[in-house]
């Protein structure tokens, strides 16, 4: 494969998806794993473009261009090695993240980027099946204990770096399993939970100890961090935004992360009367999902695994353009028409629709009345108002309404109050340049202080997080931030 012309040469292809008709029986991974030849020939799609612009939509800073070249010279385990020096979990964000790298690629100026997502996916899992990945507990301890509060992506990257450190770490979860969001918020159809599981024992080889079921605040005294020498809060953004109308008390009506966490915890091989409270069945209903984002997504992917009766999604936005805007110009985000694999799994995608009231009957949601509008610029410091279109009222049958529309910030719970945290404007943990909260040798990392975010950002406050810490109990770092690589080659 010739390197200087692979761009020109080859185009962007994926491994062909699982047939609709198959993945809507299981739970099961979406894409096989791909082949060396195919990710190779891929790889060989990156340009000696002189500035990778794929590092400015990187938030972990991976050094994408040389494990793309070192992936073509079939150099697996160096493209490991650095891969693994700025990404702590590659097989989540190689599974996961929406690539916001691929989007400012520099060929994707004018043609397909490159498929760094799957490249990255299948070094890593190359490394899993080849033994490369073993567990490496610290030469070294420290005399310091860390806590880590709360197991989702941030938690799990600031415990591996600060136990590299040397460091002696504990992870408390208040759920009955490890990984957060990670866990119970992702469908085992974007990540199987095995892939989780692999990870947390190489993380309990290595030496950090895990907590489940410790809610602290709540099962547990605040007074357990006292035991500490420093505390990393990384309970996420979890609070999730509700819609205040007309009927919202009927039953049927349900926050998505309610649903997906009951279907998650079948698929974990719990009975569904094991959390009768939380199991939410959309088998033979009229399901509307409101929100346009992953979580929705997620939601209508879900629905038609369980066998819903239609699917119907609702988007108060306009359709999106097929192509990059013209006031969103690489190598920004662009706000573009995405289809994911739930929206082909079948589902009726509405645009400009905005909720009115929610319709019962003995209770129970049957309907939802809504009508059109278009988002015009709003006044007064607001971003948008709705204006709506005369005579477009409409009411939909619905038996199942779940609420996709993101999240608050942090649980305003005991944690919270009894650390007598200071909050930001917008509800997040406000903390200094350097993770710290308002209390001394507390610190705060992910969704909880940046608001809901990327997986892939999460890591990254994560791993920031941790040098901070290290620095706060030794007075130095060897731990690396952002932009700064070992001497690997």
């Amino acid at each position: 494969m010739d390197k200087e012309t692979g761009f020109k040469r080859y185009q962007r292809k994926l491994p062909q998806r699982r047939s609709v008709e198959e993945r809507l029986l299981d739970y099961k991974e979406i894409y096989p794993d791909a082949k060396d030849g195919l990710v190779r020939q891929q790889a060989v799609r990156c340009m000696d473009c002189g500035v990778p612009f794929c590092h400015v939509g990187c938030p972990l800073g991976n050094q994408i261009p040389d494990w793309n070249n070192l992936v073509h010279q079939g150099r697996w385990k160096d493209a490991y090695d650095m891969l693994q020096a700025t990404n702590n979990f590659p097989e989540f964000t190689g599974r996961l993240c929406p690539a916001p790298c691929e989007t400012s690629c520099v060929l994707s100026i004018n043609s397909d980027p490159v498929t760094i997502e799957l490249i990255e996916k299948s070094i890593v899992e190359k490394a899993f099946s080849e033994g490369w990945i073993v567990a490496r507990p610290p030469e070294i301890r420290t005399q310091h204990r860390v806590a880590v509060v709360g197991s989702g992506p941030a938690g799990l990257a600031c415990a591996d770096q600060l136990n590299r450190a040397g460091h002696t770490v504990t992870v408390f979860e208040r759920d009955d399993r490890i990984g957060g969001l990670l866990r119970y918020g992702i469908p085992d159809f974007k990540m199987e939970k095995r892939i989780l599981d692999r990870r947390i024992e190489l993380l309990k080889a290595e030496g950090i100890k895990f907590q489940v079921g410790s809610d602290l605040g709540g099962n547990l005294p605040i007074s357990t961090l006292d035991e500490y020498d420093a505390t990393i809060l990384c309970t996420g953004a979890t609070a999730p935004r509700d819609l205040p109308l007309p009927g919202r008390e009927l039953q049927g009506i349900h926050y998505a992360m309610d649903y997906l966490t009951g279907q998650n915890r079948i698929c974990a091989g719990d009975a569904t009367d094991t959390h009768p409270d939380t199991f939410i069945d959309a088998a033979g209903k009229h399901v509307i999902v409101i929100g346009g984002g992953d979580t929705a997504s997620d939601c209508i992917g879900t629905a038609s695994r369980q066998g819903a009766l239609s699917v119907t999604n609702f988007d108060y936005h306009d359709l999106p353009p097929a192509e990059r805007p013209k006031d969103q110009p690489w190598p920004n985000w662009p706000m573009v028409l995405r289809t994911s694999s739930s929206h082909e799994e079948g589902v009726d995608r509405q645009w400009k629709i905005l909720t009115r009231k929610f319709v019962g009957e003995k209770g129970r949601v049957v309907g939802i009345d809504t009508v059109q509008v278009d988002l015009v610029a709003g006044s007064n410091g607001s971003r948008y108002t709705f204006l709506e279109h005369p005579d477009s009222e409409k009411r939909w049958a619905a038996d199942l309404v779940l609420l996709a529309i993101g999240f608050s910030g942090p649980e305003r719970g005991s944690l919270v109050q009894e650390l007598d945290l200071e909050l930001t404007r917008r509800g997040a943990v406000k903390t200094d340049d350097q993770y710290q909260t308002n209390v001394t040798g507390v610190f705060s990392a992910g969704d909880m202080r940046i608001g809901q975010s990327l997986i892939v950002n999460a890591i990254s406050e994560g791993r920031e997080a941790a040098r901070s810490v290290d620095m706060y109990l030794t007075g130095q770092s060897r731990l690396p931030s952002k932009g700064q690589y070992p001497d690997l080659f």
